[in-house]
């Protein structure tokens, strides 16, 4: 059994079509039967329905079943000939049922629910890399380069860096690149993305910059 498939077919019968449009049935079903010889439609499937009447007896009635897509389309045909007004709601019952019909799946037993969970663990492993991704590389708004801080200062971005290692903003041990210390990422003042090329780049938040520029007026040095 597969489990990801649609719930049920979404349809749609020549009574709900009436209601909806406010006709009587028998001239809905004349309607359908006229177009179908014309060819403009495929011939709908004939049930059963079984309801009551006013008085609470029971009563079988034969309708038209409209089905699927091939349902969705002949029976926006049938509503043109009978009112045209109506065609707009018969599209938005139809967009409902359609919702119904791709709703989320209920597991139905213990295997169904471990082959569930085992499809959305892979769907977000495969899409982890996407994510990763967006977030180190990619999103960057909101978010300013050393050059860019040290301009409002009127500091070039060497030296305020070297002021910031003497206030243990970045972290020594990296040798290579510049890596906040984790106190500072933690304190949202600034965060570490990498470039295109795959390099480590330590990043200001705005909140970043206001306390520089306010450490750096404190010292004397703004």
């Amino acid at each position: 059994m597969n489990i990801l498939r649609q719930n049920a077919d979404k349809k749609m019968t020549s009574q709900q079509i009436a209601d909806l449009v406010n006709k009587r049935h028998d001239n809905v079903k004349r309607t359908i039967e006229s177009v179908v010889k014309t060819g403009v439609i495929v011939q709908p499937q004939i049930e059963d329905e079984h309801t009551q009447d006013t008085m609470g007896r029971p009563r079988t009635t034969q309708v038209y079943v409209f089905t699927g897509d091939q349902g969705e389309r002949d029976s926006l045909v049938v509503v043109a000939q009978l009112s045209p007004e109506f065609t707009g709601a018969l599209i938005d019952r139809w967009r409902e049922l359609e919702a119904k019909a791709n709703g989320p799946v209920i597991p139905q037993s213990f295997a169904e629910a471990l082959q569930l969970a085992a499809n959305q663990a892979l769907q977000i492993e495969q899409n982890a890399p996407k994510v990763l991704h967006y977030d180190n590389v990619v999103e960057r708004k909101g978010l300013l380069n050393a050059t860019q801080v040290a301009q409002k200062v009127r500091l070039s971005a060497v030296a305020m860096n070297k002021i910031l290692d003497e206030l243990g903003v970045y972290n020594r041990a990296v040798k290579r690149s510049r890596v906040f210390q984790q106190w500072f990422i933690d304190k949202g003042l600034g965060e570490v993305k990498q470039t295109d090329q795959g390099y480590s780049q330590a990043l200001f938040t705005k909140r970043g910059e206001a306390w520089i520029i306010e450490r750096l007026v404190s010292e004397g040095v703004a």
